[in-house]
């Protein structure tokens, strides 16, 4: 691929996954399959997908450097790295920089929610069932909120445009944004990114672990 590449293929690349992938074929069979259930277990959700994949490199940097990852290590470890506590997150990078590990390129490395969905339907051109518990049907209803919208603004276009109050108005690209608004403050944040980052407004909404490093 070109510069356009997708940052998971370069992390799983970049950290040779696909070797430490048993019951797959490779991590991008393992993520299509999990996804769409064609294993006959339940499928698994973006966010799920994420985490798995974010814990697997973390775990695959710890086993590279020595690291211990049994018990909980790597899920605390984790949990810590992408959560909103600085004092904690500085302390474990301090300990990962005393096993001779980089803890902000691993965080940076780590994928988001949104580089996931990119990745399934984008680069694998995967395709999901509709329905079941967890389908992602919340991202699939905002979409198909945006397209109804966008359609009845082009409705509107051709309306002004035949009473000549917006002349040539259909010829103009339409794009419908759903934006989330903290009630405290003047912040405004497209939905995909209040989901990807875990929150509305940092100052004025819980904030949920999210990966740090987003491309």
């Amino acid at each position: 691929m070109s510069s356009d590449r997708c940052k998971l293929d370069i992390v799983v690349e970049r950290y040779d996954l696909d070797e430490f992938e048993t019951l797959y074929d490779s991590v991008d069979d393992r993520l299509l399959s999990r996804w769409t259930g064609k294993d006959g277990t339940s499928s698994d959700g973006y966010r799920a997908l994420t985490e798995w994949f974010n814990k697997r490199l973390l775990k695959t940097v710890y086993d590279e450097n020595g690291r211990d990852t049994t018990g909980t290590r790597v899920e605390s470890d984790y949990a810590v790295l992408t959560g909103d506590k600085e004092l904690l997150r500085e302390e474990v990078r301090d300990d990962l920089r005393a096993s001779g590990i980089n803890p902000e390129q691993v965080q940076q490395d780590m994928i988001s929610w949104s580089t996931m969905r990119r990745h399934l339907n984008s680069c694998l051109d995967g395709e999901k069932q509709v329905g079941g518990a967890d389908s992602d049907w919340e991202q699939r209803s905002v979409d198909i909120a945006s397209k109804v919208a966008e359609s009845k603004v082009k409705e509107a276009l051709s309306s002004l445009d035949s009473a000549g109050t917006l002349p040539a108005g259909t010829r103009a690209n339409v794009g419908v944004q759903i934006l989330l608004g903290c009630p405290d403050c003047q912040t405004r944040i497209p939905f995909e990114d209040a989901v990807d980052r875990g929150y509305v407004c940092k100052d004025h909404f819980p904030v949920t672990m999210t990966a740090e490093g987003d491309d």
